[in-house]
């Protein structure tokens, strides 16, 4: 099931090239992560999906409902948490959440109830009464993302929800984000260019590279993704490793021996690539080389491994599976 469509969009400021080139894309239920490089079009994605900016061509709905001309139904539907800080000067963090919350339809007592739970849920409820400008930037980005949720959205789009944060401030935030989609069913959209962070929460991903769509990929099947082996092999590496590519593998140099042992068993490590996942043409390389295999164990992807191919080979078609 597909929640957001989008059908050629194209997006420009002014006479400047476009932000956004053509894009095509679906994305499901769940948590989605929306990743490119600074620059890649995804703040422009969304805010031309929650109809910010309405003068696109091309067509964009979310749950079946138009971007441009449903505005005022959707934004009851979709909560907003963007990059930069939104507040109004002089506000305390409880006035501007309960005012958010009437912007959006909500009666002032229910909004003002509402704006109490979710200050209270991303941990800011002794600092409800202190003026937003005085919170610090983890403080900051937990206000963003209450605003975001007081009016009980379906879905919630995050623009780079952990920027600016430490480690320990990052680690809280992505347990929020998973508590929004386990505990409480939420989808999120969550726009970010640091892999790793999207990898811990994300269920799929979704690519953009200078405008364009690269792919959408469902983090679950990296594991199978490329048929990825890391080998430890004892006795002709070179002879091993000429025989391996012989045979149709592609072969890299494994990390360095992680200890004197193994140097000493003359050891050595690849990562063989097979694209049909078969691994008998490994089994007969070291037959043929003569060598001794200690080791062969499939090897995930990382995110970034997976984002970095996409962009080398430039498309959607880049090898890697297709999402949901």
């Amino acid at each position: 099931m597909s929640l957001l469509r989008v059908r050629n969009l194209t997006k420009s400021y002014g006479g400047r090239a476009p932000a956004l080139r053509e894009v095509t894309l679906e994305i499901g239920p769940g948590v989605t992560g929306l990743l490119g490089p600074n620059g890649a079009g995804k703040s422009t994605l969304i805010q031309c999906v929650l109809g910010l900016f309405p003068d696109y061509e091309g067509e964009v709905t979310l749950f079946g409902l138009d971007a441009r001309r449903d505005r005022d139904a959707l934004r009851r539907r979709v909560g907003f948490m963007p990059e930069a800080d939104t507040y109004l000067p002089e506000m305390t963090g409880i006035q501007a959440v309960r005012f958010l919350g009437q912007l959006s339809g909500l009666p002032r007592q229910h909004a003002l109830r509402r704006a109490h739970e979710v200050l209270f849920h991303v941990g800011l409820g002794e600092a409800i009464y202190r003026r937003v400008e005085e919170y610090s930037t983890g403080m900051r980005q937990r206000f963003k993302l209450a605003q975001a949720l007081v009016h009980d959205p379906e879905i919630v789009f995050l623009d780079e929800p952990l920027s600016g944060l430490d480690p320990d401030a990052r680690e809280d935030l992505l347990g929020l984000i998973r508590t929004l989609a386990d505990g409480h069913g939420k989808h999120v959209v969550w726009s970010s260019h640091i892999l790793p962070d999207v990898q811990k929460v994300a269920a799929q991903v979704v690519v953009l590279h200078q405008g364009r769509y690269c792919g959408r990929h469902a983090l679950a099947d990296l594991a199978h993704a490329g048929g990825r082996y890391d080998v430890e092999a004892e006795g002709d590496a070179d002879g091993f490793a000429r025989a391996a590519a012989a045979a149709g593998l592609e072969v890299h140099p494994g990390d360095p021996a992680p200890d004197e042992t193994l140097a000493a068993d003359r050891r050595t490590r690849f990562t063989l690539l097979n694209a049909d996942g078969d691994t008998r043409p490994i089994f007969a390389a070291a037959a043929r080389a003569g060598v001794r295999l200690r080791r062969v164990a499939p090897r995930s992807e990382t995110l970034e491994e997976v984002f970095l191919r996409i962009l080398d080979h430039g498309g959607p078609d880049a090898g890697a599976p297709e999402g949901p």
